[in-house]
């Protein structure tokens, strides 16, 4: 941000006069030049600045504190004036008629016409952004620590004005870029992860999936990303759905059956309320770039941040209309930077970037708290279907405006459907079919592609498979003419599921050899007449092909090749 003297410099000549008389300058016969030069040496006058300082009340000191306390000691324009109200600027016949240094109209004016602040611009992604900043050269000469009733402990505190709180400014549609709208799709993703708990179960280390379980769910994820995974096994855990046992997670069977009868509404509200009261999930050990020391201990409280954020969200966003999500975070700095730090600790947390570096003071907020409350927008809230986002935007969804309780818990119709049993025995799932119902189905066929619909196949993988969890034959015909209703069951899945009524019949194995084919039969018989040859191959299997024997291949080319055997591989 600029120095006083080029704060000085860019201000309006009309303002000088007042500033210089305010700062105890005798401004009279000197000329603009030599008037800018003492008035700059008094302002960095702690004496001085002291004496100005005693004219400001509590609202304008506070305010001059917000500013002290924000990197580089600016503060976006448009948040400023949210909270401490417009600076009117005036030329010097207003300045003159209306005294706004003993008269100003907002906490703005009050600093701006004593000299304490001024405006400016910064470089954003977005082009040139307005700031109010405090000069800093002149942050040092100011006393921050005097507050205006020392010395008059006996005395009533006369009331301070207070900081007036506005909701964000509604961005328009139009200029937003990159819109992902919230969805409902978590409660099918959970439907998938928790059908694959109870088939496989998933390893599980310090509350996160293992990656080879990750990697193996993944593609039959409507939603990929290991961290909203991890998220949904942090809030399964909380809903009572899953559990972890001797690092293996499985689902509750007494939870899962519950929740997955619930209507889809019901269901998306569970996983909130899980989410919202959950001190199992820790969002800061999730959020992308940071590092928390597990061995360190600070008092994190995961839920303290949450509630918070309900709180911010009533008083600062418009309710159905998109709000900036850097002014929102911008706003949560200003008002209440501690809100998960009740102590107001900057230097105990032991956090790290991903360069490995700790973060510690007020000046890491950005990269903690800021990174936090980004995450919390666009993640779990995005996942649980409570914000649509943008770039630099979010909206709350009627999800979003029940979970600050600014309206009640939506229930929207739902759509029923069935299970689509192909001839082939390809069986189809679309999202509308219950999520109890694609849980049976994932159950007793082999997996073939997430999506909507959902891609199974019923065979005897998928029948073996059935049987360990204890379900028969009978009971996958059972739930397939309940799904079909008036339809047959197609005659291939009939004669399997007959089939395997009592269990396979034999067993067979594949496995997968290296065959060596010659281009005549006599070339055959010769190698097979050469025993330097012959103890490569195994069985025969016609006049011009053989097996080869397992991990002799190398060999039995250099063999070959000695022989006056030109080989070529396929």
């Amino acid at each position: 941000m600029p120095n006083l003297q080029i704060t000085l410099r860019e201000h309006d000549e009309g303002l000088l006069p007042t500033l210089a008389q305010l700062w105890g300058i005798k401004a009279k016969n000197l000329s603009n030049e030599k008037m800018l030069e003492t008035l700059h040496e008094a302002m960095l006058n702690p004496t001085q600045a002291e004496k100005v300082w005693d004219l400001l009340n509590d609202a304008e000191r506070g305010a001059l504190q917000s500013l002290l306390s924000q990197k580089d000691f600016s503060m976006p324009q448009k948040m400023f004036e949210r909270l401490f109200g417009k600076i009117t600027k005036m030329g010097r016949g207003a300045i003159e008629r209306e005294q706004p240094q003993k008269n100003p109209t907002t906490v703005a004016d009050g600093l701006f016409y004593r000299g304490f602040i001024s405006t400016s611009f910064e470089n954003a992604k977005s082009g040139a952004k307005p700031v109010i900043y405090v000069p800093n050269d002149m942050v040092d000469s100011l006393p921050v620590h005097k507050t205006q009733y020392e010395g008059l402990e006996n005395e009533p505190l006369p009331h301070a004005p207070q900081m007036s709180i506005q909701q964000l400014e509604p961005l328009e549609d139009e200029f937003l870029e990159h819109i992902e709208q919230a969805n409902t799709s978590i409660v099918d993703d959970m439907a998938t992860l928790l059908a694959y708990l109870r088939i496989e179960g998933a390893g599980v280390e310090d509350n996160v999936l293992l990656p080879v379980d990750v990697e193996r769910i993944h593609r039959f994820m409507l939603t990929g990303g290991d961290i909203r995974m991890n998220f949904m096994l942090g809030i399964g855990v909380s809903a009572d759905l899953i559990t972890s046992q001797e690092g293996r997670a499985f689902p509750k069977r007494v939870g899962l059956q519950k929740w997955l009868t619930m209507p889809r509404s019901e269901q998306v509200r569970a996983l909130l309320e899980a989410w919202k009261t959950s001190s199992i999930y820790q969002d800061l050990w999730h959020v992308p770039g940071l590092h928390p020391d597990p061995d360190a201990g600070f008092p994190y409280d995961p839920l303290v941040g949450r509630n918070a954020l309900v709180e911010f969200l009533k008083k600062l966003v418009p309710p159905q209309d998109w709000w900036s999500l850097d002014e929102f975070i911008e706003a949560v700095k200003a008002i209440e930077p501690d809100f998960q730090r009740p102590g107001g600790n900057y230097d105990s947390w032991y956090i790290r970037n991903d360069g490995g570096e700790y973060l510690h003071g007020f000046e890491s907020w950005d990269a903690i708290e800021g990174a936090l409350i980004e995450f919390y927008i666009k993640g779990p809230m995005h996942w649980l279907g409570l914000t649509d986002i943008a770039e630099d935007a979010a909206r709350l969804t009627a999800y979003g405006r029940a979970f600050i309780a600014a309206v009640d818990w939506p229930k929207p119709p739902e759509q029923s459907d069935t299970v689509d049993v192909k001839d082939d025995g390809t069986v189809l799932v679309s999202r509308k079919v219950s999520r109890v119902d694609r849980f049976q189905v994932a159950r007793f066929s082999t997996w073939l592609e997430g999506g909507d619909p959902y891609v199974y196949r019923l065979d005897g993988d998928g029948i073996q498979m059935a049987t360990s969890q204890g379900i028969t034959t009978q009971h996958i015909t059972t739930f397939l003419k309940r799904q079909l209703g008036d339809k047959p069951i197609p005659p291939v899945v009939a004669k399997l599921l007959a089939t395997w009524q009592t269990g396979a019949t034999a067993a067979v194995t594949f496995e997968t050899l290296l065959v060596l084919r010659t281009t005549s039969p006599e070339v055959m018989e010769k190698i097979y007449n050469e025993p330097a040859l012959r103890r490569y191959l195994g069985a025969r299997l016609g006049p011009m092909a053989c097996v080869i024997r397992d991990g002799q291949e190398a060999d039995l080319q250099v063999a070959l090749g000695e022989s006056g055997i030109k080989v070529e591989t396929t």
